[in-house]
């Protein structure tokens, strides 16, 4: 375990910080699982898109208040979708500047990066969870509308 100093610049934050030393193969253990994320996310906002293209052209045909009510909660998904993968995406760079950081030897750099990817990373599943949730209620909100059809 080593004890690392940080020194901010022009300011009075001194503080130490005592971690044991990160090995590169750790970050390396986020780069398959950001990716697979990346993908699923990617994934989920071109279905989105899809049924938002189809409701609109329902719409422009019917003017239907349902519909309107369906595309905006699909703009707030795609919103939290595009959020998801933005941290995502600066949780992989981080994540790849600890590696770098960590490869030529310099521990306090990867600890730091490594920390941020995983704060970003809690970010984007958060963020992940809270669309799940949304995307529950609306298929809710569906299904009792037929139900109630009947």
């Amino acid at each position: 375990m080593k004890t690392h100093r940080f020194i901010g610049q022009g300011c009075a934050l001194d503080f130490i910080m005592s971690l044991p030393d990160l090995p590169i193969t750790t970050p390396s253990l986020l780069f398959p699982a950001i990716s697979l994320l990346m993908l699923a996310y990617t994934n989920r906002f071109l279905a989105l898109a899809t049924i938002v293209r189809n409701l609109h052209a329902s719409w422009r045909q019917t003017h239907d208040p349902l519909l309107e009510a369906q595309i905006a909660n699909l703009r707030r998904r795609l919103v939290l979708i595009r959020n998801m993968q933005a941290a995502g995406i600066i949780s992989l760079i981080a994540c790849t500047v600890s590696t770098m950081f960590l490869f030529i030897s310099h521990q306090p750099g990867g600890q730091f990066f490594f920390a941020i990817s995983l704060v970003f990373m809690i970010l984007s599943l958060s963020l992940t969870l809270n669309e799940v949730v949304i995307s529950g209620r609306a298929l809710d909100m569906q299904l009792s509308d037929m139900e109630a059809k009947k």
